[in-house]
């Protein structure tokens, strides 16, 4: 046995002799690998997160109560969005596992059977946004947002089923390892949209001035474009070729069918359940006032730079953990997920220092409120308190998404975010009288008990699998 096998032995083995000088050596490969595979969905992550920012901050230029409407609608649609997102990332360890396998049409296959199904959650999940929209005057919110409200809102739910089917596209795509291309996608529906951000809420070029209205409606087109790209790449590319006549040749199965619902749907409700406690919990910031809501939405959209940024290595763990799982490769299993939350925790540590550096600056980006800049400076904290339980749920979240054991995670989410999280954010923020600053409290008691809880049921698994290999 080489050296270096020999202290691999004993790190995942938990031999009591010190290694000292070779201990990171069993996961530098896999910072390697996951870097390679997870930077370009990093980057399309960040592209969504560049565009909120923008968004975020045109919105608010245009006025101080679009930015209050915005904050509401767009918190509201990310319990769909995610949702969904959720549900899509079923398919990635069901594509990984064929293409390792070189089963390219059978691949292309079961894409088609994800499109039907991701169509068939864009229905419900519009009916379910129509019913919120029916009831948007018997939510507490200021009375004075809702003519602003309504019409964006009804740009978004149109857009819902572009983006659902274009996730499925992307997941199939980072499934096939192929992360380059969504990325470049998404980074070109991200400028479209800035465009039209540009162009429609400050009516430039002789269009009309539709401020928050305008916002959607780029939204919606660029989602729109992003989609019709994806289809375009899919059946016209060479190096697609034989994913796309396993689409034309492969029928659509209720074995395939319920193979993508049993994997996505718990994945969604996990994922789902978590934005669910930012979307109520939003809701609870609009009986403080509009300047709250103000607030919020900047620190909601300055926090999808943590989380978006973790999603995406964790992606890359889900894909690799995956593959591995395929061979039954325990070892590598646990190493790649350790490599994932070593590189995730990195990212959070230079995220909560950016942040903490630019505290007092980072509300005058989006607005010309002092109450609303002072806000924003003020919840700083709570969101760096966040980050590293944020990070661990994210990797952990990922690595049981790759070894598919999904259901247990719906519960775990429902105990972090409904039994802890969101009494802390009303007790802290109503019963105690600490405001806005009192209901982001909240969210570092959920987000790492969803981190631990995810941890342990990884580790408990992994066990089982050792257990019954023996």
């Amino acid at each position: 046995m080489k050296k270096q096998d020999k202290a691999s032995v004993n790190v995942l083995t938990h031999y009591p002799e010190p290694v000292p000088r070779t201990t990171l050596k069993p996961f530098t490969a896999h910072y390697k690998d996951l870097t390679r595979l997870g930077l370009p969905i990093v980057i399309g992550q960040l592209g969504i997160i560049f565009v909120s920012f923008v968004d975020t901050f045109m919105v608010g230029r245009h006025g101080t109560d679009d930015l209050a409407a915005a904050s509401f609608v767009n918190n509201m649609f990310n319990l769909a969005i995610i949702f969904a997102t959720g549900f899509s990332y079923g398919l990635t360890p069901i594509i990984g596992k064929l293409f390792g396998k070189g089963k390219r049409e059978e691949a292309g296959g079961m894409f088609k059977n994800a499109l039907l199904a991701n169509g068939c959650i864009a229905l419900m999940l519009m009916l379910a946004m129509w019913i919120l929209y029916l009831n948007i005057e018997n939510l507490g919110q200021p009375v004075e947002l809702f003519g602003l409200m309504r019409p964006y809102y009804i740009t978004l739910l149109v857009s819902i089923p572009f983006i659902l089917l274009f996730n499925a596209f992307k997941q199939f795509a980072d499934g096939i390892t192929d992360t380059r291309t969504s990325m470049w996608i998404l980074l070109t529906g991200n400028l479209l949209n800035i465009i039209g951000n540009y162009l429609l809420i400050f009516g430039k070029c002789g269009l009309p001035e539709l401020g928050l209205l305008g916002a959607g409606i780029s939204t919606l087109l660029s989602r729109m474009a992003m989609l019709a790209i994806s289809l375009v790449i899919f059946f016209k590319r060479a190096s697609y070729r034989a994913y796309s006549t396993g689409f034309w040749h492969t029928r659509i199965t209720g074995r395939r069918q319920r193979e993508l619902f049993l994997i996505g749907l718990p994945i969604a409700a996990q994922m789902g359940m978590e934005t669910a406690s930012f979307s109520l919990t939003t809701i609870m910031v609009g009986w403080i006032g509009t300047t709250a809501l103000a607030a919020h939405q900047i620190m909601c959209t300055v926090g999808q730079l943590g989380f978006m940024v973790y999603y995406g290595m964790a992606a890359a763990v889900a894909v690799k953990v995956s593959n591995y799982n395929g061979t039954n490769d325990i070892a590598d299993i646990r190493r790649v997920s350790a490599s994932g939350f070593h590189l995730i925790t990195f990212m959070a540590v230079i995220t909560s220092a950016i942040i903490f550096a630019l505290r007092n600056e980072i509300g005058t980006i989006f607005t010309d409120s002092t109450d609303v800049v002072l806000l924003v400076a003020q919840l700083t904290t709570p969101f760096i308190l966040y980050q590293l339980g944020d990070g661990m749920q994210c990797n952990y979240a990922n690595a049981l998404r790759g070894i598919t054991d999904v259901r247990p995670m719906m519960l775990f989410a429902f105990i972090a975010y409904f039994v802890i999280s969101l009494p802390a954010g009303y007790i802290f923020g109503f019963i105690l009288d600490f405001g806005l600053p009192g209901v982001w409290m909240s969210f570092p008691f959920g987000l790492t008990s969803a981190g631990i809880m995810f941890y342990l049921r990884f580790r408990h698994t992994l066990r089982k699998k050792e257990a019954t290999r023996i």
